[in-house]
């Protein structure tokens, strides 16, 4: 752990003209890239580029509204999310430093990179997820255990009822419980380590650029959640890892639709 790093790299200063226009509240596209979304992207960067590893400290709330051109409130509202993130901790009277939570995904050799909201990188995180979970539902439908399947179906139950009620946390506990029964159901370690933490990777994208709603996404999602439960409950790997893929895969569009929508209207 380095407390007082002798040199960083300096913090970004030139920027996509969406991103600029955010940050000096300039611009028509202010609603897709709100100040404080563009600052806790920017210093996610300052962590990649300047390789800090847990424990190291980074600039100042004051220092990093003056590198980025920016007010500290908006500086604030951007260590806010980065912290419920599990990115980067305030110590009072100390100052801010890069998180070190155990178990997340952030401060292994995949999270010190992921920028959650580069398009590039959601893609790339949705292919990961893809392999990942086509493979644990294959082998949930040969492996799972009544207990297992009965957990898995009341997560789908439960999706149902967050979306005919339109409560959004209850879908989305349900949907994280449903992914991760699965996961638990394929009776592979690792790939349980490995579907949680794209997870949480996904969202910290949700949380700072793709806000999560209930829309005509979240229906198709309930739709799908059965498709692969009865998958696996009938034992046909073959199929459930095809609904799988046709799970995400719609998901991937959701999401791109949603970045159309914020980019252009």
């Amino acid at each position: 752990m380095n407390d007082t790093p002798a040199a960083q790299p300096a913090l970004p200063t030139q920027a996509r003209p969406v991103v600029a226009a955010a940050v000096n509240g300039a611009g028509e596209r202010r609603d897709y890239r709100p100040g404080y979304e563009v600052v806790a992207e920017r210093i996610l960067e300052f962590i990649a580029e300047a390789r800090l590893v847990a424990g190291d400290r980074l600039p100042t709330e004051n220092d990093l509204a003056q590198r980025l051109n920016t007010s500290r409130a908006v500086v604030r509202e951007a260590v806010k999310i980065l912290s419920a993130l599990g990115r980067v901790r305030a110590h009072k009277g100390r100052g801010l430093f890069v998180a070190d939570d155990e178990g997340m995904l952030i401060t292994s050799r995949w999270g010190g990179f992921f920028r959650p909201v580069d398009l590039d990188h959601v893609l790339m995180l949705f292919e990961f997820r893809r392999v990942q979970e086509m493979a644990a539902s294959s082998l949930a439908a040969t492996r799972a255990t009544p207990a297992e399947l009965r957990t898995i179906e009341v997560a789908m139950q439960q999706c149902r009822h967050g979306f005919v009620n339109g409560q959004v946390e209850v879908f989305n506990e349900a949907d994280e419980d449903f992914h991760m029964g699965v996961a638990v159901a394929s009776h592979n370690t690792f790939l349980v380590s490995a579907v949680r933490d794209a997870r949480r990777l996904q969202r910290q994208s949700s949380a700072i650029g793709i806000h999560d709603t209930l829309g005509e996404g979240t229906e198709s999602a309930v739709v799908e959640h059965e498709v692969i439960y009865r998958a696996i409950r009938d034992g046909r790997p073959d199929e459930a890892a095809e609904a799988t893929a046709t799970h995400l895969d719609r998901t991937l569009e959701d999401y791109r639709r949603e970045i159309q929508r914020r980019l252009f209207g």
